[in-house]
This record gives structure tokens, C-alpha cells and sequence, in this order.
């Protein structure tokens, strides 16, 4: 099933390139709306400036976005799907366990890239309306288009998606209409294509370095690019791209002919202050702002559907603490999360109530991304030896894409006191949740006390054959951490005998697993003794929803079919109308024993761990379990007794 839908998505086809044109190039397809006017700001413009900036975006697209992301880097497809997390769970197979590291910070990077990439897109489109009023305070109406935008998000965007192809290619054809018109008046332009242009603008000019930083912002969207692959398809990426990246340049080659003809004016000269509006004839220019509009919000919808795609791969790989995931339509992959939304919201309103114009938010976009690049360069590299390429090829790519994003990385230091340090910031906080999760997770497993299920058959079977105790259910439901299917942790043995014992005439134990690919569904029945105690290991997917209340049904109506179970009520008075027994799950649920003695380190991360789960899901809730039939119960997680207790008894 998965391959097909692997092939399927890489048919290239007319609809498929359309859709690929509405969801994946929003980020990088807006780049022209800010790149130029970063670039100049409101220095006097100066032709070699401007050349060696449109040389070094021109080999930047094709270096970086084209060669890394859209020939290379889409190779690492984990089973038609991308992104950071993607080409972790392909590498982390490996015997290097660090791996999390880079896979943590390009994940968090990524995200704190969301906030600032609707801000800047929608700031940078609404400020076209200076041209009519200079005096308009556009911060209003930013905020109002984001809270509409993200007010949207619970019903799904599978209707306006439909519209997001064919107006995205309204917007690229504007872009190299447009560009082309420019292009006319000064063919001289071309000559920008030069890559001479850009190794004499980083060594004949101070300021070099930090148009290097401003350069970077038209590539910012290469990483989207690749999360955003199972949508779409590497082919139909691929060859959309021609198209896309050959409309930027024409768009980049038409600003930088505009200024050239205006060389020693400054942009407040004009009463459009952005390169992007002032190349466009008056009469066309509410249009413009129009289609620009409407391409940002566009952008930001890319970016927001993969944030959400990227907290629910977190919290598959434990990365993230478990959070209400709902599912707005029917559209695989889609999916909606409230609290991420409105954190996401609020974000970007601290953004643009803080920064104002999105001039002033160049400095704070692009530290951030760099730094998932880099990541993903990391991650590339073990991909890349794993699939045994070539190692001089490895070693000469791996080295040339650390050079640049090394560069690109220095160029934007340079904007951390300017603003750069809220991405770093927010980027920070969000690393830290998920690397205090998954050690928590971690001391948590290296203290799970396990006991052999084989110890603990026949005292199973004989508790539930006592007739002296009330039954507590007919089927019951555990849900267990335990690999190996051999063992099971001595706390449910603990609650099953001892908290109360608990009668039931069958006994399930369920086991969840994520696995390396997406989307894959598989489940398979071990009987641990006949009718009596039966073990459920289920194989998901890291993009696959944990909804085991309907996945346990399905088992179940399968083993029934199969009649390898009976469920009917064992009462004489049911069984025989055969009615059939209920189902009652038992969710242990741990909390921090006072009784522990532990390092520093980590009391402080399992505090912080406990913490952070009060804001979390119930694990009753996190596993789909309908409430009605849940009995959470709560266990001391004990990791160190003290190792000696000085009572004394005195007469």
C-alpha cells in the first residue's frame, strides 16, 4: 500500500504540478517580496552592491536550494517523506545514538522559523499600501490577516486549498512578467549572473558579509521544501522548480536593473520604499499588492500546516510532550493542533507588535533556519554513507555545504543584537523541551523494573478461574511499555495482584512501536495462553496517529472473525443471549516518588519532565482511549531509594 502511494506521488501530472506550485514554494516563492529590499535598505544604492547581491542570490538558489535540497537532498525519502525527522528516523539505525542532537535542533529550528516566516511574508505584502498612504499604520492589519489566517486552520484547508495552484501561478508568472519588463530597460543585468559578481562583493566591500546575511533570506524556504515532500512528490517538485526558480530570477534580475538605473537615490527617494512594488507600473500596483497579499498568506499556510506536521512526528519519537491532535478532514497527512496554533498565533503577534515593519524583522529571519541547514547537512552525511555512496563525493559535497552554511551562519551573526537572538531565543526554548523529554524518557527506561510473563502465567489463569473474587471485567486491558514480548513491567503485576486484585477472564497486554516509516500500519497476536492472556504488538508509523480504541476493535473484530477469541460475556445469563463482555483499560500513570536520591542532573530534568506532563495529554488520552471505559491508575516512579535509612527503636 505505502509503495503505491509512494508511485503515485511520483507521477508527474498536470494537477500534481499545480498543487505542488500552491503547497511547497510559499516560503521561498515570497523571498522577493523582502530579499532586495534587505539588501539595500536605505543605503544610497551602489550597481556593484546590487550585481554581486543578484550574482550571490543567483548561485545561492542554485547551490543551495536547487543542487542540496531539490537534486540531493529529496533522494533521502522516507518512503515519499521529508523533512528533518524523516531523514533522522532513516539514519538513527545507525550506531551513532547522537543523532538526536542535530535531528533536536534542526526540528526546533525549523519551528521557530514558522513564527517569523508568516510575519515578514504578510508585514512585507501589506506595506505596499504606503504607495497610496504613507502615513498607514499597517500593524493592524497584519495582526487581523494572521488571526484570520490562523483562525481557519480548525476547519482544514482542503476547500482553499483547491485555489492555492492556480494562484500561486498567477503570482510566479507576475514575478518574471514583471521582472522581464525591467530586464528590457537594462540588459546589462545579465552580466549579474557572473559568479565573479559575488567573490568581488564579499572581497572588495566591507559591508560584504552582512549583504551575504540579507542573501540568505532567498533560500530560507529550501527546507520547507524538503519537509513538505510527501504532499507532492520529489518528480513534480523537480520540475516545478525549473519553473519557479526561473520566475524568481527573472523577478531578482528585473529589481536589480530598476536600481541600477537609479543608482546614487536612496529607496526613501521613491513613494514606493520596497524595490519589489517600485519596479511595477502605478496602474498595476493595487493588484500587485493584491496577488502579493494573497501569495504571503499562502506561505504562511505551508508553513503552519508543517509545524503541525512536525510537533506530531516529535511526539511519536518522544520528543514533544503528548497534545490534542484533531483531524479536520479527510485528507491524509492533514491534521490540526490547537495548542500549537494559537502558541504559533501568539508568536507571531509578539513578532509583529515587537519588530513593526518587516525591514526591521530581516535582521531576526534567517539566524535560526541556517542553523537547520547545517543539521540537515549533518544528517545528510550519515544518509549518504549509509546508502554507500561514492566517500570522495560524500567527503567534496559534505565539505562544500559546510563551508557555505558555515558562511551563510557567520553572515547572520551579525543580526543577533539586531533581533537575531528572539528566532535563537524561541529556538532555544523549544530545544530544550524536547531534549528534557526524550532524557526523561530516557532515565525513566533505565529504571523500568521488568519481570517475566512466563513467572506470571499460571497465576493469571488461576485468578481468573477464582469464582471467590468479583469480577472486575471481562476483558482487561493494559497498555505496556515492554519490548520484548517475553516481559512486562512488574507494576502491572503489581496492580493486576496486589493495588486490587483483578479478576477478568481474559487478560490483554498492548505494546505500540514506532517505526522508521510514515505511514505504516501493522499489528501482530502472540497468545500467551490460549483464551486467557493474549499480548497486541502494534507497528505505527511516526506520522501515524496512536488511536488504539479504534485499532484494538479492529484487532479484536479480526480474531473474532478468525475465531481465535471468544468475546461473549462468560456470566451464564449473557452468554447464552450472547451478549457480548466489556473492555476495560487500565493507563498507569507515573509521578516523581519524594523517596528518590538522585544526581543533580537528573532531579532537575525529571522535575522539569513532571513539570512539563501536567500541560500535557493524559496517556489515557494520548492513546485514543475512550474515557468511559479508562481506570487510570497512578504509580511512584522510584529510580533511587535512599541507600540508608538511621532509624533507630528505642524502649
Amino acid at each position: 500500500m505505502a509503495s503505491h502511494q509512494h508511485e503515485q506521488l511520483n507521477k508527474v501530472t498536470l494537477a500534481g504540478l499545480l498543487v505542488t506550485l500552491g503547497i511547497i514554494y510559499g516560503d521561498i516563492g515570497t523571498s522577493p517580496l523582502y530579499v532586495m529590499n534587505a539588501v539595500v535598505g536605505t543605503d544610497v544604492i551602489n550597481a556593484d552592491i546590487v550585481k554581486g547581491a543578484i550574482s550571490a542570490i543567483f548561485w545561492t538558489l542554485t547551490l543551495q536550494t536547487t543542487v542540496k535540497y531539490v537534486i540531493l537532498t529529496l533522494r533521502a525519502d522516507n518512503n515519499g517523506e521529508g523533512g528533518i525527522f524523516s531523514l533522522y528516523t532513516l539514519v538513527r539505525r545507525t550506531k551513532f545514538k547522537w543523532l538526536i542532537v542535530p535531528a533536536i535542533i534542526g526540528g526546533s529550528a525549523l519551528l521557530a522559523d514558522g513564527i517569523i516566516t508568516p510575519t515578514i511574508s504578510v508585514s512585507a505584502a501589506v506595506e505596499g499600501l504606503r504607495f497610496f498612504n504613507p502615513q498607514i499604520n499597517t500593524v493592524p492589519i497584519v495582526i487581523g490577516i494572521l488571526f484570520g489566517l490562523f483562525f481557519i486552520q480548525q476547519f482544514g484547508s482542503s476547500f482553499i486549498g483547491k485555489f492555492f495552484g492556480p494562484l500561486m501561478t498567477c503570482w510566479f508568472l507576475m514575478l518574471g512578467i514583471i521582472g522581464v519588463s525591467q530586464i528590457s530597460n537594462n540588459w546589462s543585468i545579465l552580466s549579474a549572473l557572473n559568479p565573479y559578481y559575488t567573490y568581488l562583493l564579499l572581497k572588495s566591500h566591507t559591508s560584504g558579509i552582512l549583504i551575504l546575511g540579507a542573501v540568505f533570506l532567498c533560500t530560507t524556504g529550501a527546507e520547507a521544501l524538503y519537509s513538505d515532500l510527501g504532499h507532492c512528490g520529489k518528480q513534480n517538485i523537480r520540475i516545478s522548480w525549473v519553473f519557479v526558480k526561473s520566475m524568481l530570477i527573472l523577478n531578482y534580475l528585473g529589481q536589480g536593473a530598476w536600481l541600477i538605473s537609479n543608482e546614487g537615490k536612496t529607496m526613501s527617494m521613491f513613494k514606493a520604499t520596497n524595490p519589489f512594488y517600485a519596479v511595477m507600473p502605478e496602474s498595476f500596483l493595487p493588484y500587485g499588492i493584491a496577488i502579493a497579499t494573497i501569495a504571503a498568506i499562502i506561505a504562511s499556510q505551508a508553513l503552519i500546516s508543517g509545524s503541525f506536521t512536525l510537533i506530531n512526528e516529535a511526539m511519536r519519537l518522544n520528543l514533544w510532550p503528548k497534545v490534542g491532535v484533531k483531524y479536520p478532514t479527510e485528507l491524509r497527512g492533514q491534521l490540526y493542533i490547537p495548542s500549537l496554533n494559537w502558541l504559533l498565533l501568539a508568536g507571531c503577534i509578539g513578532i509583529t507588535l515587537y519588530f513593526r515593519e518587516s525591514a526591521n524583522m530581516e535582521a531576526a529571519y534567517g539566524l535560526a533556519i541556517v542553523l537547520c541547514m547545517l543539521m540537515t547537512t549533518t544528517l545528510l552525511n550519515f544518509y549518504l554513507h549509509m546508502k554507500r555512496y561514492n566517500p570522495f563525493f560524500i567527503y567534496f559535497i559534505i565539505a562544500l555545504y559546510i563551508v557555505i552554511e558555515l558562511s551563510f551562519l557567520a553572515a547572520n551573526l551579525s543580526k543577533f543584537s539586531h533581533g537575531g537572538w528572539i528566532t535563537l531565543l524561541i529556538a532555544f526554548a523549544l530545544m530544550s523541551i524536547m531534549a528534557v523529554w526524550y532524557i526523561a524518557k530516557r532515565i525513566r527506561q533505565g529504571y523500568v523494573d521488568m519481570v517475566k510473563l512466563s513467572d506470571y502465567t499460571k497465576k493469571l489463569i488461576d485468578l481468573s478461574n477464582d469464582n471467590s473474587l468479583y469480577k472486575y471485567a471481562t476483558h482487561l486491558v493494559y497498555m505496556t511499555s515492554a519490548n520484548n514480548p517475553e516481559e512486562i513491567e512488574s507494576k502491572i503485576m503489581y496492580s493486576i495482584f496486589q493495588k486490587r486484585p483483578k479478576r477478568a477472564d481474559v487478560y490483554w497486554f498492548v505494546h505500540v512501536d514506532v517505526m522508521n516509516e510514515p505511514y505504516r500500519m501493522d499489528y501482530k497476536v502472540t497468545h500467551v495462553a490460549s483464551d486467557d492472556i493474549i499480548r497486541i504488538d502494534f507497528r505505527l508509523g511516526f506520522r501515524v496517529a496512536p488511536k488504539i480504541n479504534l485499532l484494538f476493535r479492529k484487532v479484536v473484530e479480526d480474531l473474532v472473525k478468525n475465531k481465535e477469541v471468544d468475546i461473549t460475556s462468560r456470566y451464564e445469563s449473557l452468554n447464552k443471549n450472547n451478549v457480548i463482555g466489556d473492555f476495560k483499560f487500565v493507563v498507569l500513570e507515573k509521578f516523581l516518588s519524594y523517596d528518590n536520591e538522585l544526581p543533580f542532573f537528573e532531579k532537575v530534568i525529571l522535575n522539569i519532565y513532571f513539570f512539563l506532563k501536567r500541560f500535557s495529554l493524559s496517556e489515557a488520552k494520548a492513546f485514543g482511549l475512550d474515557s468511559s471505559s479508562v481506570k487510570i491508575e497512578k504509580f511512584p516512579l522510584i529510580i533511587s531509594q535512599p541507600k540508608t535509612l538511621n532509624l533507630h527503636r528505642i524502649s
